[in-house]
């Protein structure tokens, strides 16, 4: 569950270190955001040599959360920081091309499938 000005890790090697959440898309009245969704962010850190600078708003799927969530099964996962992946916004299709550490399952049925198959591990 994260809501806005929440601090998250970038993931992914586009330069971006870390994310803080502006809004979540698709949710104007909705407080928290969960696992999958598209929220827009403002870089706070980044590698100087990266494709992203910072203070530059980006879209971002979230894919770790420290939060648990509840599984149709009834199991429940649950992560040890909030992460994300940064995604082109018109397309939904990842801009770096390596996704470092594990990402949920549950992305796989919300149509990340190019962002799972990217990841180091799906669990």
């Amino acid at each position: 569950m994260l809501q806005k000005l929440s601090v998250i890790k970038c993931i992914d090697n586009t330069g971006a270190k870390e994310l803080k959440i502006i809004g979540t898309l698709g949710a104007s009245f909705r407080r928290y955001s969960r696992l999958g969704d598209r929220v827009k962010c403002s870089v706070v850190k980044a590698n100087p040599s990266g494709q992203i600078g910072m203070h530059e708003k980006v879209t971002v799927v979230i894919v770790r959360t420290r939060k648990e969530s509840r599984r149709r099964d009834g199991s429940y996962i649950r992560f040890d920081d909030n992460a994300g992946v940064i995604i082109d916004e018109k397309t939904g299709e990842p801009k770096g091309t390596a996704i470092f550490g594990p990402v949920a399952r549950e992305l796989r049925d919300k149509g990340y499938n190019k962002l799972v198959s990217l990841a180091d591990e799906v669990l």
